[in-house]
């Protein structure tokens, strides 16, 4: 029977997944001939006796088979896991390892390679060089220029980090699921918004069990700690989120304690001293000193206030218990959520359950592909006859302004059992120009969230916190979309990871402009436009806790740093070691036994190891480049237009810094980050 990967003829519209027709079996019959294939394609590379160029070394006509079925596969093991994709995923994952290190380790590719970056024959074009020297250094840094004994070392260091950040994630998403509080009583549940109460009872009702069912997954959780008033039942949820992973059947210490070490060790045999120093070289920080400065400004610039804004809570929630007629407790971590909310509203006679009603998901996705509209002329249309990967995702055809197809846009909104938590974009096919026949092979793009399911008597309504969720994979999106490159290694959101958040968080400024609010917001049963009394009670509220939220994020960044800067073994406790490392950003008594880090995917199984910092880099950037279109006008088209062609469709073709500035004129600093956030007079 063929293979639908190997067949390579899906006769979809624009070549689209055409997912309801795959196989299982055809996954592991399609990625190992991918593997064979590409082997072949480097056997007829070194084959060839003419002197090593550009095109006949570096510019391959390569089926895609291998990458064209792991993004489906992988991508798949994220949004719709199953039992049969894990075990094929684990089986899978060291041999990919194995070809991947077996290619960046051939010593006559990488001879011909170098061949070509020391005499490339003729004058490359920048986005040719830009290829060549990502490769070259790829090979390097892939341990290219290590003896034979050592490369095979490497490479099953490498096979062996694979399997433990797969198992890594496994775990996080088994213990996830395995916590469940079942309610039954009235009290149990109080303080509960209608929303939460709607999507908790939908939770019990999918296990067949009566009242309500409150998870770990982001929308429940969120919502249990900000809102019910049941302290002990706050204390057991938020102690099962803390203790994650910590002992059991998943328990990832140990897992944590090999991954760091691994990482050093694998750096270590490429010639850098630790993990970070290895990560940094290929991103706009370059060094740990350049992010040890943007701690150390950030921790100057927040820590006062953020101690200011901590004292208030307690202040608030001894004056709330007294009023209460309660006997006033030492706050522990399950009530800040919960105060913080009670005090936000007293200050502000705001909270997000009010906001809802103005959100409904239909709006905001009209509200946000309309900003794309406004911003760069491209346009969104829905198209049934797209395949999809389950019945809750809708296809959509993007159009640029004068017609041409851009890209296919999959939206993937709300959580299921078999679904990671949180928010992604993510790429089952980058763009790039064909060599042969010169045509655009558009991305295929995907946005994935987790917001709450709509009921049986309402729409999907999104409090303000998941508009800007939405609004920044978006961001990511268009990042994806609108690239305009050659090569597919430059292509999309393959750029430096601390650029690679900048279109994304640039998205989400527009959460707070009136203007863009006005274009979507209205109720979802009177049609009654979001009231400009809301709209400023927002945007005094919208620094609310800023402080407290970015010594949060610092926090997350020394723990990262102090893990990947270890030149020596790891062999301390976990937990201990976590403590330390985050203290001097810590507001608040940490719980005995609770761990970050054993669930902290970002820097253990995503891509954020000795990267976290890259969320506060790229805000830095966000706010400097919305700047700009303060001036100028938020829908100012010539300055998206900029924006568009210095950074949305350029890809990696040139070093971040060299885009930003095209764009900016001049490159960023600190003063807009904290002007929008209050921190520094306007």
């Amino acid at each position: 029977m063929a293979n639908i990967f190997i067949e390579n003829k899906y006769n979809t519209p624009h070549d689209s997944i055409p997912f309801s027709r795959i196989r299982f079996e055809e996954y592991e019959e399609a990625i190992t001939e991918g593997m064979k294939q590409e082997d072949e394609e480097i056997d007829k590379v070194l084959s060839n006796p003419d002197t090593p160029t550009f095109d006949n070394t570096v510019v391959t006509r390569s089926e895609r088979l291998l990458s064209r079925t792991t993004s489906v596969f992988f991508n798949l093991l994220s949004a719709c896991r199953t039992d049969e994709m894990e075990k094929l995923s684990e089986k899978m994952q060291p041999l990919l390892s194995e070809h991947s290190s077996r290619i960046a380790m051939n010593r006559r590719f990488f001879e011909r390679i170098k061949a070509v970056h020391d005499n490339p024959g003729r004058q490359l074009t920048g986005e040719e060089q830009r290829l060549l020297d990502d490769i070259y250094e790829g090979f390097t840094r892939s341990g290219a220029l290590l003896p034979e004994d050592e490369k095979k070392v490497l490479a099953e260091k490498r096979q062996k980090l694979g399997m433990l950040t797969l198992q890594f994630s496994q775990n996080e998403l088994h213990a996830t699921n395995a916590f469940t509080l079942h309610l039954t009583q009235e009290d149990e549940v109080s303080g509960l918004p209608e929303s939460a109460l709607d999507a908790a009872r939908m939770e019990a009702e999918s296990r067949g069990l009566e009242g309500w069912v409150v998870t770990l997954k982001g929308p429940s959780y969120s919502a249990f700690l900000k809102y019910a008033d049941r302290r002990d039942l706050r204390e057991k949820v938020y102690r099962a989120m803390s203790t994650l992973c910590t002992s059991g059947e998943w328990n990832n210490l140990d897992i944590v304690r090999d991954i760091v070490n691994l990482r050093r060790e694998i750096a270590q045999m490429l010639g850098f001293n630790t993990f970070a120093d290895f990560a940094l070289k290929h991103r706009m920080a370059e060094d740990v000193a350049h992010v040890d400065n943007l701690v150390e400004q950030l921790l100057e610039a927040y820590l006062p206030k953020a101690r200011e804004e901590m004292e208030e809570i307690k202040a608030f929630a001894r004056e709330e218990m007294q009023r209460n007629g309660e006997t006033p407790f030492e706050l522990a971590p399950w009530d800040l959520s919960y105060y913080s909310y009670k005090l936000q509203k007293a200050r502000y006679d705001l909270d997000s359950e009010m906001l809802r009603p103005y959100f409904p998901l239909n709006q905001v996705k009209d509200g946000i592909f309309g900003l794309a509209t406004k911003l760069y002329g491209i346009t969104f249309h829905e198209n049934p006859d797209i395949d999809v990967y389950h019945p809750d995702v809708k296809a959509y055809e993007v159009r640029d302004a004068n017609g041409d197809f851009l890209a296919v846009l999959y939206a993937d909104f709300f959580p299921r059992e078999n679904k990671q938590s949180g928010a992604w974009m993510t790429s089952y096919r980058e763009q790039w120009i064909d060599i042969d026949s010169g045509k655009d092979i558009r991305p295929l793009v995907s946005i994935v969230l987790n917001v709450t399911k709509p009921t049986e008597t309402k729409p999907a309504l999104l409090t303000l916190g998941e508009v800007e969720t939405f609004l920044h994979e978006f961001g990511h999106a268009l990042h994806g979309m609108l690239s305009k490159v050659r090569f597919e290694g430059l292509s999309c959101t393959n750029v430096y990871w601390d650029f690679v958040e900048l279109p994304s968080q640039f998205m989400e400024n527009f959460a707070m402009e009136p203007k863009f609010l006005r274009t979507f917001a209205r109720h979802y049963e009177t049609g009654e436009e979001l009231p400009q009394e809301l709209i400023d009670r927002i945007l005094r509220a919208k620094n609310y806790m800023v402080a407290y939220a970015c010594i949060r994020q610092v926090s997350f960044i020394l723990l990262d740093m102090a893990y990947y800067t270890l030149s020596d073994p790891f062999t301390e406790d976990v937990i201990a070691f976590e403590q330390k490392a985050w203290s001097r950003a810590q507001l608040f008594p940490q719980l005995e036994g609770s761990c970050m880090s054993t669930r902290f995917g970002h820097i253990m199984s995503g891509g954020y190891a000795a990267g976290y910092y890259s969320y506060k880099w790229a805000e830095v950037l966000d706010a400097d480049a919305f700047s700009v279109f303060q001036k100028e006008g938020i829908f100012n088209k010539e300055t998206a237009q900029r924006f568009r062609d210095c950074i949305l469709s350029r890809g990696g073709t040139e070093h971040p810094m060299t885009l930003y500035k095209r764009f900016r004129g001049g490159e960023p600093t600190i003063d807009a980050l904290l002007r929008r956030n209050g921190i520094k007079k306007q």
